[in-house]
């Protein structure tokens, strides 16, 4: 069997959806603290391109904080009960 281009191709393309597939395992086992922690590290690591370019996003990046807060409130009522 030659090594043609689209076998090349199909194997690159199984081994992603592998990867693919791990990620989302790993990311279904995250607590939620372990993924704001991620999110946190995130941002520290991006904070210079993120103040450069905040003008352009404000409005999203507003919307997703203000998601976010629903959804931790939502939570706290939750473990409160």
């Amino acid at each position: 069997m030659k090594n043609k281009p689209e076998n090349n191709l199909r194997r690159a393309r199984d081994g992603w959806e592998a990867v693919e597939a791990v990620k989302d395992r790993l990311l279904r086992q995250m607590t939620i603290q372990e993924s704001l922690r991620h999110l946190l590290e995130l941002q520290r690591a991006f904070e210079p391109q993120l103040r450069q370019t905040e003008h352009l996003f404000r409005a999203e990046r507003q919307a997703y904080l203000e998601e976010l807060q629903r959804r931790l409130a939502m939570l706290a009522g939750r473990e409160k009960k």
